[in-house]
């Protein structure tokens, strides 16, 4: 499993679903875990971005379909960050 931070931004059709039904935050985590994927934290945030999630997923494909999926059917923009292990990037650079 590789490690991935997802920065959403809510769309105002995601505002306005967040203040009529709070919940909706882990709903989205829900569907999350029934694609096969590990939700390791979430957070919400102030800033340019509303909600951080930070993930594991099998590979870049299923973390691409993942956020695909986010942006076409819950209101929120997503953007996808790959994260290397810090250990990871000090060896690459050895």
């Amino acid at each position: 499993m590789a490690t991935y931070i997802l920065l959403g931004t809510l769309t105002d059709e995601g505002h306005e679903k967040l203040r009529k039904n709070p919940e909706w935050v882990n709903e989205v985590r829900s569907d999350l875990e029934a694609m096969g994927i590990k939700v390791l934290s979430q957070y919400a945030v102030l800033g340019e971005y509303d909600i951080v999630t930070i993930i594991d997923a099998p590979d870049n494909k299923t973390a691409v379909q993942v956020s695909s999926q986010l942006t076409f059917k819950e209101s929120i923009k997503i953007i996808t960050l790959p994260a290397i292990p810090i250990q990871d990037f000090v060896s690459a650079l050895k």
